[in-house]
């Protein structure tokens, strides 16, 4: 008994436990999923999490779990939180613009800004008592929460909800080649054609445009104005903004390369999609158990995720879609957030739904999906194919490679949704080439050494335990631009060029002779 005891404190003693802030601030729900996925892996390794969210946790992790809730900045915007356009109406209407970038930006910005300022915020970044071992933050087009890793003194890490691409990569390691790797704003997948190598090479040239003239100079007076009164209270002075952007020990991306069209990372970029996701699934309610038991047919599962809802629908297209379900003998299950009247039998409406319990259950056979990232995940993780609508962010190109890959049907958002939505069922139905494809890509996902969640603690432990990995740093960030496209050496040949010309001009010149005076 003694010895057992003995041998259970030296287990105890083993386990360091690390102080981790957890910055993700941003008002979109899919993103709460993904950080609630942190502060439960490390939460379960024993450490200590400081989460700062706009949608609180609602479940108990312990004495070691303290959370900073930002959502009433909302009350503060005014204007600037108007959200009444985000709505698919106003997208098939074209009342709202499709992946505005310029928007984009504003949006991360004012968000950035407001949670900054916030006065719980406030008052935990000015106690001098406070120390974190590392900083893991939701990077979307602003970088100024780097300078959190400034404050304490501490190891940066970025955690990108979508899949890896320039803008992100280029933190640490350099921009991708447009000519093969795509922005997460655009449809076009690899192999690019002429035209959408243009397209590719303009969405880079516009997105540094506007991150240089519009957004950066907005960062970098909120980074000295947030952090430079909190530095000098710590006897410290502030350092170039540019120094510390590019300064992050790691960057985890949301995706697997089961999805197809990685382009090339470096050692610091880990990919751990699907660490969100509950393994084994969470159980079913028990009436959405019964039902989905029941349909020995198939369940066709349809939802457009958390931001974008159903209820936005036009009426005319809701009405068509209930017509379109009804033909089917599939049971269909329908996140929808509202109450609909005149249901046909197998048609059953859920206001919120536990995706991820709904497409583990063996009779989900299709899932009508807007092709968000952590959609594409779970279908990929569950084995389900999709029949996708996309509507904004990077669900075009997510939807293009499930159907690159041979899991899924693309249709457009478009009033005609009804019409296109019963041929796409129709096909899916019978061919079962989709969803066998979907299952071959779930085994290729699950063919991993180890599980996302661990993955994720392990990687987020080494950055601590090596002072900010600096040994899986891309030697691209000690090259200047111009070290890296040769022009000092284009530089010396040309001078050596001009000489040598020169050189030989004065060589091959004649000597002038003096003409004789004349007497």
């Amino acid at each position: 008994m003694l010895l057992r005891c003995l041998c259970l404190v030296l287990v105890v003693s083993c386990v360091h436990s690390y102080k981790i802030m957890l910055m993700f601030p941003f008002p979109i729900k899919s993103l709460s999923i993904l950080s609630e996925g942190f502060v439960k892996h490390l939460t379960d390794a024993g450490h200590e999490v400081m989460y700062i969210t706009w949608f609180p946790a609602k479940r108990d992790y312990g004495k070691n779990f303290r959370q900073i809730d930002v959502s009433k900045v909302a009350e503060n915007m005014g204007d600037e939180m108007d959200t009444s356009l985000l709505n698919i109406t106003a997208v098939m209407t074209g009342g709202m613009p499709v992946n505005d970038r310029g928007s984009l930006q504003e949006f991360a910005y004012l968000f950035a800004q407001a949670s900054l300022h916030y006065e719980d915020v406030r008052n935990l970044l000015q106690d001098t008592n406070e120390k974190f071992d590392v900083i893991i933050a939701d990077i979307y087009e602003t970088e100024v929460f780097a300078g959190l890793s400034v404050l304490y003194d501490c190891p940066m890490i970025w955690s990108y909800s979508m899949a890896a691409h320039w803008q992100v990569l280029r933190l640490v390691d350099e921009r991708t080649n447009p000519a093969y790797t795509s922005d997460y704003l655009s449809a076009n997948m690899a192999p690019l054609n002429f035209r959408q190598r243009l397209e590719e090479l303009w969405f880079q040239i516009e997105g540094l445009w506007l991150k240089s003239y519009n957004l950066l100079p907005k960062e970098e007076k909120l980074y000295e104005e947030v952090f430079t009164p909190l530095l000098a209270k710590r006897g410290r002075t502030l350092p170039d903004y540019e120094d510390i952007v590019f300064n992050a020990s790691l960057l985890f991306i949301n995706e697997h390369h089961t999805y197809g069209t990685v382009p090339s990372i470096p050692l610091n970029v880990k990919p751990i999609g699907g660490y969100h996701i509950d393994s084994p699934a969470k159980p079913l309610p028990q009436d959405l158990q019964s039902l989905m038991d029941k349909s020995t047919d198939g369940v066709i599962y349809f939802s457009m995720g958390s931001t974008w809802q159903s209820r936005f629908i036009p009426k005319e297209v809701t009405e068509g879609l209930l017509k379109t379900f009804s033909e089917f003998k599939q049971t269909v299950i329908w996140k929808y957030e509202a109450d609909l009247l005149n249901l046909p039998k197998n048609v059953h409406i859920v206001k919120w739904a536990p995706q991820p319990s709904i497409l583990a259950h063996p009779n989900c056979h299709i899932f009508i999906s807007h092709g968000g990232q952590m959609s594409s995940t779970e279908a990929l993780h569950f084995g389900v194919a999709i029949i996708g609508v996309p509507i904004f962010f990077d669900q075009f190109v997510n939807i293009n490679k499930a159907v690159a890959k041979g899991y899924a049907i693309k249709v457009p958002l478009t009033f005609n949704l009804p019409e296109d939505l019963r041929d796409a069922i129709k096909t899916m139905v019978n061919d079962p080439r989709y969803r066998l494809r979907a299952k071959e890509l779930s085994l290729v996902y699950h063919d991993r050494p180890v599980a996302p969640g661990k993955e994720l603690v392990h990687w987020v432990e080494h950055v601590i335990r090596t002072g900010g990995a600096l040994h899986l740093r891309s030697p691209s960030l000690y090259a200047n631009w111009y070290q890296k496209t040769y022009l000092d050496f284009i530089v010396i040949i040309l001078i050596v060029h001009c000489l040598i010309v020169y050189v030989i001009k004065m060589v091959l010149r004649k000597p002038k002779t003096k003409k004789e005076k004349k007497h």
